[in-house]
């Protein structure tokens, strides 16, 4: 019953079947938005106007289709799959190369009927033949009149390392999606700050006890002002508050620490600092400005202690300057860093305060993954060498030849000519 069992397992069709199923949920799971909020499903997938007619957000939930990958479900079917693969790689491949290393020779000449390719010789003798064929690099094995010859028998290994690779894959699949997580922090200039606003994470996710600051953040522009790199400067803090790591990272750049990836993804800017002529400093917000096509935020200020009148800043980007306006909407100049504007009540600009967002992400998984990716190249490589055999029997003064290969069957061919030309 084992036995039936575990050859049910390695059946192809058993692994197709499953193959398709895990396809087929990965399409959905690239359809339907993944680990969003409750609301964002309510919104897109309302109950009165269902998608395809039944799709709705209690459906998702209830079914799991917001987190298909991490499912036991679809967990159990990658198990199912990576179980099919190595049961094929036992009970067939390992078999299979076992026979590939045997010295199968001939013993009669009837044999070489079922060969692709064969015929007899009368004008080589014995020897010429064998010289010839070690001269190809064919391992050459002889008992008196028969002889068995191959090459090429690493070729035989490539569906093995693909089975390992895809299996290795498949577990680094699995420990990333228990293991792993997603967070996105927005974090102020020269704040410090601990993981927590986590977007997505496994059953066994384990969130270390880290802290991080931000030292800076700017960015860097072109001629025509146009954003060509975001850069954060990090310290990665131990629980005593020790700076273990410090780096600045970029756009497709990021800090690796302990497992952890920390990536630049997005920045804003949250308010500004004014000097006024008594020397006193404010703090002034900065709001986003609605139906925006770029990027532009607002602010206001009051330029008198009975706040009945008061300034408009703009700003678009970082470059160390604002434009003001009055109250009426005209424009009264560019205020930039340490410098004044000559108003009735002169203000100087401080500093621009941003903010910085980060990816914080980590899969466990990912080195898993890689290395079967690496192997499942070698094995393509590996599968290109041809794994070629030759059968000489000598009977009667005639010499009966013949060969077969699992692939390149023209080069073969064209090999076995000028072996017997």
């Amino acid at each position: 019953m084992k036995q039936n069992f575990f050859k049910s397992i390695a059946d192809l069709r058993f692994a197709i079947v499953i193959l398709l199923l895990i396809a087929a949920l990965s399409i959905i799971g690239t359809v339907i938005e993944q680990d969003q909020s409750v609301e964002t499903y309510k919104l897109n997938y309302p109950l009165t106007n269902r998608v395809f007619g039944f799709l709705s957000w209690d459906i998702i939930l209830r079914f799991g289709f917001d987190h298909i990958y991490k499912t036991w479900w679809f967990i159990t079917l990658i198990l199912l799959f990576g179980l099919s693969l190595l049961a094929c790689t036992l009970l067939q491949q390992f078999p299979s190369l076992k026979i590939a290393r045997r010295c199968q020779f001939f013993r009669t000449t009837q044999q070489f009927c079922r060969l692709n390719i064969s015929t007899n010789l009368q004008h080589l003798s014995f020897s010429q033949v064998l010289f010839r064929i070690k001269e190809n690099n064919y391992s050459i094995f002889q008992q008196k009149n028969i002889i068995y010859c191959y090459k090429g028998l690493i070729g035989r290994i490539a569906p093995i390392i693909v089975h390992f690779s895809m299996i290795l894959t498949l577990i680094g699949a699995i420990i990333g999606s228990v293991g792993g997580f997603k967070a996105q922090e927005i974090i102020p200039k020269t704040e410090t700050f601990h993981i927590q606003n986590i977007l997505n994470n496994g059953q066994f996710t384990f969130i270390p006890k880290v802290s991080i600051r931000i030292n800076d953040f700017w960015i860097t522009y072109t001629k025509q002002t146009t954003i060509t790199q975001f850069y954060s400067d990090l310290s990665i803090l131990n629980v005593d508050g020790n700076e273990v790591e410090r780096k600045t990272i970029f756009v497709n750049s990021p800090a690796k620490y302990n497992g952890i990836d920390y990536y630049q993804t997005d920045w804003n800017i949250l308010g500004l600092r004014i000097k006024n002529k008594d020397f006193s400093i404010f703090q002034y917000p900065f709001i986003t400005l609605p139906n925006s096509k770029e990027k532009i935020w607002l602010s206001w200020i009051s330029s008198n202690p009975q706040l009945n009148d008061g300034l408009t800043l703009l700003i678009d980007n970082l470059q160390g300057y604002c434009s003001v306006y009055n109250k009426s909407g005209n424009f009264l100049g560019n205020l930039e860093l340490n410098e004044s504007l000559k108003i009735e009540n002169p203000i100087t600009l401080m500093d621009i305060l941003s903010s910085t967002g980060l990816q914080i992400k980590s899969d466990p998984g990912i080195l898993l993954i890689y290395s079967g990716f690496l192997f499942l190249m070698v094995s393509t490589l590996i599968s290109y060498i041809t794994y070629s055999q030759i059968w000489i029997v000598e009977d009667k003064k005639k010499i009966f030849i013949g060969g077969n290969t699992t692939r390149a069957t023209f080069d073969f061919e064209l090999e076995f000519l000028k072996l017997v030309k």
